[in-house]
This record gives structure tokens, sequence and C-alpha cells, in this order.
């Protein structure tokens, strides 16, 4: 891998050498040409031609790969200044009075103008590369965590299922009509959570894994809120929600499809795990700039210390009890994931009666 990446640096380099002189020509032409406007414009003023080729001299270094293009402009420019500039015309001559001078002081600047500019690029790139590199460890925490919280998420119904239907094998005969229904429900549930399970691994295998962007297009806010409740209800046909949003037509760039199922994941943790006292708020609200959702519920609320690391994946107490796998963390992670993805912010925070989750949209597509 290392010699394949070598071998790609090598043939950037080559093929770049061209494209570097050939930029470093035109510059030093326009610049030529532009002086010798200023030049029959305004003769008694030369110091517009110096900075001309100055300016020249930092736009090569700034677009071209190395410091030898930039040494070989500076050059090039106080040769030319002397040959087409300086009487007598179209003679290099370096015996004038004071030119010397001139010439070390204007060629000193040049080189350390050119010089600081490729170093300002150099250093750019490097902060280009260290956020690159910050990301990519960013991407594989997320991915670490997620994958934690998968397998915990997952054995601990499957050893549910398991359970329950070896139970209700082995003592089918011995088993009252009320326990085998007990057990069938508790199969159900099991069943459900997995599908969910399912459904958000799903929908995080819609996001492109190395650019973390997704396929927008332009919806309703109202339709995918109704989606996403239609597809809740179905779920928990005893849940209470509120559901406001505004009456003016919202359309705003999305994946409809994963919007619903941020909606849904964090009503289904309102309901879960809040312990809420009255019914749950799913409130829509917008700006000029972005569309904000909100999911509010009134009940125990987040614990402070785990507010910073409630979208890592990581919420969940694998000690806990056999009902750990209701864990927020794997829904939470997957949600913060999807709106990252669609340029967009979540967070969680607590009020005075509870807990609420707030996510926001931009309303011009970001991506393009």
């Amino acid at each position: 891998m290392k010699y394949t990446n070598l071998d790609k640096k090598n043939k950037f380099t080559s093929s770049s050498v061209g494209r570097d002189a050939l930029l470093t020509i035109l510059i030093l032409a326009a610049a030529t040409a532009i002086s010798f406007g200023f030049f029959y414009i305004v003769p008694e003023n030369s110091a517009n031609i110096a900075l001309t080729y100055i300016t020249a001299i930092v736009l090569t270094a700034r677009f071209t790969n190395r410091y030898v293009y930039g040494i070989i402009a500076s050059l090039v420019s106080v040769v030319g200044i002397n040959y087409l500039f300086t009487y007598p015309f179209f003679q290099v001559n370096f015996t004038l009075t004071g030119y010397p001078v001139t010439f070390l002081f204007t060629l000193t600047i040049s080189l350390i103008v050119s010089a600081m500019t490729t170093q300002i690029k150099q250093q750019g790139d490097i902060l280009v590369e260290r956020e690159k590199l910050l990301m990519d460890a960013e991407k594989e925490k997320m991915r670490a965590n997620l994958l934690r919280s998968v397998s915990h998420d997952l054995r601990t119904p499957l050893t549910g299922i398991i359970g329950s239907s070896s139970v209700y094998i082995d003592n089918y005969h011995s088993l009252s009509e009320e326990e085998k229904l007990n057990l069938v429900s508790h199969i159900r549930e099991d069943s459900n959570w997995l599908l969910n399970m399912v459904e958000n691994l799903l929908s995080v295998t819609r996001i492109s894994e190395n650019s973390m962007k997704i396929a927008t297009s332009m919806e309703s806010v109202e339709e995918v809120v109704a989606e996403a409740m239609s597809r809740f209800q179905k779920r928990f046909p005893n849940a209470h929600v509120k559901v406001q949003v505004p009456e003016d037509f919202l359309m705003i760039p999305m994946d409809a499809i994963l919007i619903e199922q941020v909606i849904i994941n964090l009503l289904e943790n309102a309901i879960i795990h809040s312990c809420s006292r009255l019914p749950i708020e799913l409130t829509v609200s917008y700006s000029s700039r972005q569309v904000a959702f909100c999911v509010k519920d009134y009940g125990i609320g987040i614990s402070p210390d785990k507010l910073d690391t409630i979208f890592d994946g990581s919420c969940y107490d694998p000690k806990g009890s056999a009902d750990g796998y209701r864990g927020m963390g794997i829904g939470l992670s997957i949600c913060k994931t999807i709106i990252t993805a669609h340029n967009g912010t979540i967070i969680a925070e607590n009020h005075a009666g509870g807990c609420q989750f707030i996510f926001t949209l931009p309303r011009e597509d970001e991506h393009e």
C-alpha cells in the first residue's frame, strides 16, 4: 500500500511540472504586459512596475507546488525590469549608479515573499490534511461506538427470543394459556425491537461512507412528519404525541426516509425512557435559513454527565438489566450521523419539566 501511494504521489508530481511551468510563464507574461501599460501611461512612476512583478511572484508561489517556481519568477522579474524598463532599454546593465543595491534589495524581497507565500500554502495544506485525519478519526470512533452498541443491542433481545421460544416449546403442555400468551408477547416485542434496529442500520447504509453525503430532494416537511407519525403509531399505538407544524407550506432538501427515521428514533426514546407525565410534543419551526424539529417530553430528563456523550453511541449500561437493549445509544448515534450528513445540527438539553431533542436542517441544499 505504501508503494502504491508513493507511485501516485510521484505521478502527480510529474504531471504537475508542466502545469506549474506553464502557469509561471503565463503569470510573468501577464505581469510584463501590464507593466508595459504602466510604462507607457505613467513612465515617471516605475514603482508600479516593481509592484506588478512582486504581485506576479506572489501568485506564482501561491498556485505552484514548489519553491523553485517562485525563485525563478523572482530572478526573471528582476532581470526583466532591468532589461525592459531600465535605460538603456533591451540591454542588461547592472553598472547604473545605485542599481546593484536596488537589484539586491528587489531580489531579496522577491525571494522572501516567494518563500513566505509557499510556506503559508504548505502550512494550509498541512492543516487541511490534519483536519482530514481528525475527521477520519471521528468516523472511526463513531464506527467503533456503533459496532459496540450493535453487539450489545442485538445480543440481549436475541437471547430473550431464544429463551422464550425454548420455554414455550419445552413446556408447551404444562404452560397455561396466559403464560403462553406472555411468552409470545415477549417474543413479538423483542422481534419488533430487532426490526427497528435493522431499519436503523439500513438507514446508515444510505449514507456514503467516504464522503458522508446523501442524495437529497425537495420534500414537504408536513408530509415527512405525517409519514413518520404513521410509522411510529403502528409501532406504539397507545402513545400520545402532540404534533405542531407551521401553517406555511415548507419544502426543504432532505432524504425523507432518513429524516423520518430520525423523528421515529427520537419519539421512541421519549416514549420508552423519559417516563413522561404528559404527552410527547413534536414541534416544527423555521427561520429564513433553517427548519428546526423539536421532540419534547415531561419526564425524568437526562443526567448532565451524559449530555455531552449522548450521541456517540455509548449511552447504554452493559451491566444493566435484561432490558438493557432498550438503551438510547445506537438510535441517537444514527440520528447524529444522519443529521450531520444533511449539514444540520442536533442537540439534547434538559428543561424545567424534562428534556428535549432539537435538530435543524438547512433550507438550501449545501451539498451543491
